[in-house]
């Protein structure tokens, strides 16, 4: 259910490609959502990013895939190393325009080319007496720019991905909490019957703005205070 392909590579290593996309975001008139381009490859940046990191892989290049018109590739390239530069990252940028024809609407695709080792996969590390919290809130369209302190911050995903405590993580996009926890419990082989978080679980969390992480239950406290109040217990029975 991961939103990532592994396609072969070297004896020991795999390539990983993830990709997003956005639609009706941007500043056309007919757009739902208006905010800059350079907000717009942001988000769609992030998401595809998020999605190699937490697979254990190490993204190498990013392609994009530019709908709008000629004028903006420089404005979604500088929202490209807005993402790059709180993650860290120095990649290079690659992709192409649609200049034959005009859209009534902006659309952007976004797509990072990872490579990881296969021992350092993080897809289903997770035991069976691991917990489970939502770090960010799920948000989509205007709600992403009007409650941003909500969205889960690059920096802090950057420190989540390096302790040893958290087994996996997994960003939540448009299918909501419960389907993305579905997903983690069944590529480990768990059951559960009912779960519940403070959270709704079935909205849309846009571009990745939450989290679901697994972990080790000793290091609950230190993960709490790391992510402070964006931190969501789930609660599952099995």
């Amino acid at each position: 259910m991961r939103d990532v392909l592994f396609l072969p590579l070297y004896q020991d290593e795999e390539l990983v490609i993830a990709a997003d996309g956005s639609a009706a975001i941007g500043l056309k008139e007919a757009d739902i959502v208006h905010v800059p381009y350079e907000t717009v490859a942001y988000f769609a940046a992030r998401v595809a990013l998020m999605e190699v990191m937490c697979v254990g892989a190490a993204p190498l290049a990013v392609v994009l895939q530019n709908f709008v018109h000629n004028e903006v590739w420089e404005a979604l390239c500088t929202g490209i190393r807005t993402a790059l530069g709180e993650l860290h990252l120095d990649l290079p940028i690659v992709g192409s325009t649609e200049s034959n024809f005009p859209t009534l609407q902006s659309a952007v695709g976004m797509t990072v080319i990872g490579m990881v080792h296969k021992a350092q996969k993080r897809i289903g590390t997770t035991p069976s007496d691991a917990k489970f919290a939502v770090i960010g809130e799920p948000l989509v369209g205007d709600e992403v720019m009007e409650r941003r302190d909500r969205v889960l911050p690059l920096s802090l995903f950057r420190q989540l991905l390096h302790r040893t405590d958290i087994y996996e993580l997994v960003p939540v996009g448009s299918k909501g909490i419960f389907y993305e926890l579905q997903g983690l419990l069944d590529d480990n082989s768990l059951q559960s019957s009912q779960c519940s978080c403070a959270l709704p679980l079935h909205a849309s969390s846009g571009p990745a703005t939450s989290l679901i992480i697994s972990f080790d239950p000793n290091g609950e406290e230190e993960i709490k205070q790391m992510a402070r109040d964006y931190f969501f217990p789930i609660e599952i029975t099995s």
